[in-house]
């Protein structure tokens, strides 16, 4: 390398004036030069994926002006970019995404990891499948600036110190790659509580001999009582009822037991339209229906002139163990009211029918049932993974998801 990874020519150039007296001053001297140029014109690449973003476009706006210390126009492509600020979490399937980025930069490119997320997965060190422990395991990082997130002014020293690090290149200290980090994962937490609980013990011993020494030594000695404060008594604050949005439940649940009698609400199974009413205003209808008449329910909530449930507002799962439920959410837009509808799947064989043909929006949704709980839908047209690439092993919002290679399990 030459100077900071310049090309084979510069090495040559200070050979041949290294002979002559002065020589190797001129060199030295266009080598400062040179790093102090790169140092003070950083183009960083347009890359943010969460909160520390918006602290970074904090750092570059008109109050804190990054381009007072040299990082100008922020560039759309790697190409034209030396300088990547990995502001924010970044998710497994992200990851190959930005090696690309990294790799299409030309040399020398540098990388700071901003925000507790870049530099060791942060807040989602912890039960996570997705997230990246730290950016330094996918790409080399020069500076770090801690912080959730940090500060423009901590953004700013952290640039300060790359311009430090830039300026020291040269022949003797030419610009490298740097190494990944390929430490295996593991439990910070439980490492720091015991090595807390031995402080405590140490400290606990000590104690207690204090403690004897001091009962032999004041042998009449009693600690004072403390006197009890008078309990205070508030007055009973009643509980406000809301009102009611569009027709009352006993109204919506008779309409739909006229047409379906064998339909229930969940864990309530013994509930009629009479005594719905008791289940008070804020309760929203929460119907169990079996899969074989998953989809006709679905079509004559929404088909039905006096229910009109036209509007799909989120389609879930829940694991349970033993076996899934399928909960579809529905909104009626005309008249406001909500309903609850969930389905049971086994879980020797995830399958229940599609409602895209009914909710052009269910298709994404059922995608990501499928992602995470591997529940397939028939009829589906498009039954892929939404947010996890192609070879994840397993499903990780399955209760039974164990995959130590990516999840650190919370300690407590």
């Amino acid at each position: 390398m030459g100077v900071g990874g310049a090309s084979r020519l510069t090495e040559k150039v200070a050979e041949i004036l290294d002979k002559y007296p002065g020589g190797i001053k001129l060199i030295d001297s266009i080598e400062y030069l040179v790093t102090w140029a790169r140092a003070n014109s950083l183009w960083p690449l347009v890359y943010g994926t969460a909160c520390c973003a918006m602290e970074m476009m904090a750092t570059g706006s008109s109050r804190h002006d990054w381009a007072r210390f040299g990082v100008e126009v922020a560039r759309a492509t790697p190409r034209q970019a030396d300088l990547i600020i990995l502001a924010g979490t970044i998710v497994e399937k992200m990851g190959g995404n930005l090696i690309t980025l990294y790799k299409q930069m030309p040399a020398p490119k540098y990388v700071i990891a901003m925000g507790s997320c870049a530099i060791s997965g942060g807040p989602f060190y912890y039960d996570a499948y997705s997230v990246i422990k730290g950016g330094d395991r996918l790409i080399p990082v020069d500076v770090y600036v801690p912080g959730c997130p940090p500060r423009p002014e901590a953004l700013l020293y952290g640039i300060m110190e790359l311009q430090k690090k830039i300026k020291e290149e040269g022949r003797r200290k030419p610009w490298k790659i740097g190494k990944l980090l390929k430490v295996p994962f593991i439990d910070p937490h439980t490492l720091a509580k015991e090595d807390w609980a031995m402080l405590e013990q140490k400290k606990e011993s000590r104690q207690q001999q204090a403690r004897e020494q001091f009962k032999t030594d004041n042998p009449d000695y009693r600690p004072p009582k403390p006197t009890r404060l008078p309990k205070e008594k508030f007055a009973v604050v009643p509980r406000m009822q809301l009102s009611t949005t569009g027709r009352e439940n006993e109204h919506l649940f008779s309409i739909i037991q006229n047409s379906w009698p064998a339909i229930s609400l969940f864990r309530q199974p013994d509930i009629r339209p009479e005594t719905v009413a008791e289940l008070g205003p804020e309760y929203i209808l929460d119907l169990e229906v079996e899969q074989e008449h998953y989809l006709d329910l679905v079509r004559f909530l929404k088909e039905d002139k006096e229910l009109g449930m036209d509007m799909l507002l989120q389609l879930t799962a829940v694991d349970w163990h033993d076996h899934f439920d399928i909960i579809v959410h529905l909104l009626s837009s005309k008249n406001g009211y909500k309903i609850f509808l969930r389905s049971p799947v086994t879980k020797a064989k995830p399958e229940i029918v599609t409602i895209s043909t009914l909710f052009l929006g269910a298709e994404w949704h059922e995608r990501e049932v499928y992602d995470l709980f591997g529940i397939r839908f028939d009829g589906h047209p498009d039954m892929r993974r939404l947010f996890l690439n192609d070879d994840f092993p397993g499903h990780p919002l399955c209760k039974d998801f164990e995959d130590p290679e990516r999840v650190v399990k919370r300690p407590y």
